[in-house]
């Protein structure tokens, strides 16, 4: 597995290591040993999520005040453009963002720690992803920032109107929201 931090070093794309042939593929999906070592730490995840959802349904930008929750993601079907934004406090990349295309193709993931709010954008007709997570989902410590914050600039590659739930329609700019601490 190669691994690669971004330009928020905390957020680390993976890509695995693919054997492929005529018959098909088979690549490692995960490994803790080889995971830790990439992050540089210990890591218990505890939850597994999928979603599937339909082109330019943009999920987030969600983060957890309590019970954070680090987030390994990837896509098993379509694409997605991945983002993390810096929500810690104290951090010298505070209110940055960094983003990647994921697919089912490209077999990437990307590991997004805690204190960064998460969100993607479905790129392609349907999408599934997973995404295994280091704590528990807790509704009433669940907050989400505004997906198009202009403080935040995230540059989201794709056309049309973006499919959002009710709570992500509701969601603060960051200058507003709670944040990590």
């Amino acid at each position: 597995m190669q691994a690669t931090p971004l330009a928020i070093p905390d957020v680390i794309l993976l890509e695995p290591k693919v054997f492929g042939d005529d018959r098909g593929f088979f690549f490692e999906s995960f490994n803790q040993a080889q995971f830790e070592a990439a992050i540089g730490k210990k890591i218990i995840f505890v939850q597994d999520n999928h979603s599937r959802s339909a082109k330019n349904v943009l999920r987030g930008l969600h983060y957890q005040t309590q019970q954070a929750q680090g987030k390994l993601v990837r896509v098993v079907a379509g694409e997605i453009f991945d983002v993390a934004v810096d929500i810690r406090k104290d951090s010298p990349t505070f209110g940055k963002w960094v983003g990647e295309v994921l697919s089912a193709d490209n077999k990437r993931q990307l590991w997004v720690p805690e204190g960064f709010a998460h969100g993607f954008v479905t790129l392609s007709d349907k999408t599934e992803v997973l995404y295994k997570t280091t704590d528990y989902y807790a509704p009433n410590f669940e907050r989400s920032i505004q997906w198009n914050d202009p403080e935040i600039g995230i540059q989201w590659p794709f056309n049309g109107d973006a499919l959002l739930s009710e709570k992500d329609k509701k969601a603060l700019p960051l200058a507003q929201s709670e944040i990590f601490t």
